[in-house]
C-alpha cells in the first residue's frame, strides 16, 4: 500500500486549527488506537507512556524515576538506541557509571551516529578510570569533528561532546541530558512524524528515516514510528532491517494494523506467501466487517500467487 498524502494534509490542517484527528489506522503509520499522530495514540501504548515519564523525570533531574521508566521501556523494546542512551544518562546522573556503561555501549552499537551516547559513554569511561576506552571515544569524536569542518549539522554537538568527556576526566559531574532532548515536545515530534510521512510520499526514503529517528526522541519506540521505519527501509530493499522494525512495532502493539499489513506485504515480496496469509488472518480476526489493511494485503497475496505478477 502506498501512503496516501491525504492523511498528511488532513493531519497538518487539524494540528493547525487545534483539532484532534479522528480518522482510522490506514496509511501504514496509524495504529489500532485510531490516532493520526504519535501524541494522539501514545496513551494506549505503555512503552511510549513510560518513555514520556522518563523524559519528564529527567527534566526535573529525578534520575531514579527516569531510570525506572526507561528500564520498563527497554523490557519492551530492547533495541531502541534512544532508550538505551537515556537509561545510561539516568545511571550516570545517579553516579552508577558502571551500570551506565552497559546501556551506553548498547546505544552506540545500535546507532553509531548517536553523538550524545558517545559523549555519555566517554564520560562513564572517564569516571571509571578506563582511559584507553575513553581516549578511543574521544579520538572517534575528534575525527568526526575534523571531517565536519564546522559545516555539518552536528558541529556544535561534536564539540560539546568532546568538551564534556574532557571535563569529566578532570572530575566534573555528568548525567545532564542534552538540552535538545529536554526540550523535545509531543508537538515537535508530531510535526517531525508528519514531515517524514510527506517525505515517504515523495519517495525520499533516506531523508524520511532520518526524520523518523528525530521524532523518536519525543516518543521513544512508538509503533507508528517503528512501522514507518520498516516501510521506508523496505522500499530501499533493506528487507532484514524492515522486518526488524515491523517485529518491534508488533511486539509493542500486537494489534497494530499498519504494521501487520506491511509485514505481510514484505513477506509477499520475499516469496513467503504462507507467512503473509498468517498476517492476513490476524487482520481478518481484527476487522470483522473488513478494513483497508486486510483488503490491501489480500490484493498483494493474490498478486503474489499470479504467474504474471
Amino acid at each position: 500500500m502506498s501512503v496516501s498524502i491525504k492523511y498528511v494534509l488532513v493531519s497538518v490542517f487539524l494540528l493547525a486549527v487545534g483539532a484532534a484527528p479522528a480518522f482510522g489506522a490506514g496509511g501504514g503509520g496509524g495504529g489500532s488506537s485510531g490516532g493520526s499522530v504519535p501524541s494522539q495514540s501514545a496513551p494506549a501504548y505503555d512503552p511510549a507512556a513510560e518513555y514520556a515519564k522518563g523524559m519528564d523525570a529527567l527534566k526535573t533531574k529525578d534520575f531514579k524515576a527516569a531510570k525506572k521508566a526507561f528500564d520498563r521501556v527497554i523490557s519492551a523494546a530492547p533495541k531502541d538506541a534512544n532508550t538505551q542512551y537515556l537509561a545510561g544518562v539516568s545511571r550516570n546522573g545517579l553516579g552508577d557509571h558502571k551500570g551506565a556503561r552497559k546501556f551506553l555501549e548498547k546505544a552506540v552499537k545500535l546507532n553509531p551516529a548517536l553523538i550524545a551516547a558517545h559523549k555519555e559513554l566517554g564520560v562513564a569511561y572517564a569516571k571509571l578510570g578506563d582511559t584507553a576506552k575513553r581516549d578511543k571515544i574521544l579520538a572517534g569524536l575528534k575525527v568526526r569533528d575534523v571531517s565536519c569542518a564546522e559545516t555539518c549539522d552536528e558541529a556544535t554537538e561534536l564539540k560539546a561532546a568532546i568538551a564534556a568527556i574532557s571535563a569529566a576526566s578532570g572530575g566534573a559531574t555528568t548525567g545532564m541530558i542534552d538540552r535538545e532532548l529536554i526540550l523535545a515536545s509531543t508537538a515537535q515530534g508530531d510535526h517531525l512524524y508528519l514531515d517524514a510521512v510527506a517525505l515517504i510520499n515523495e519517495n525520499q526514503f533516506e531523508e524520511a528515516i532520518v526524520t523518523l529517528y528525530k521524532a523518536q526522541e519525543s516518543f521513544g519506540p512508538h509503533p507508528d514510528i517503528l512501522t514507518y521505519l520498516g516501510f521506508a527501509n523496505r522500499k530501499m530493499k533493506r528487507f532484514e532491517t524492515a522486518e526488524r522494525f515491523y517485529r518491534a512495532a508488533l511486539a509493542a502493539a500486537p494489534g497494530h494494523r499498519g504494521a501487520t499489513e506491511y509485514y505481510g506485504e514484505l513477506m509477499v515480496e520475499r516469496g513467503d506467501l504462507k507467512g503473509a496469509r498468517s498476517m492476513l488472518a490476524k487482520l481478518d480476526a481484527q476487522c470483522r466487517f473488513g478494513c483497508a489493511e486486510a483488503e490491501e494485503l489480500r490484493r498483494w497475496i493474490d498478486a503474489g500467487r499470479s504467474p504474471h505478477s
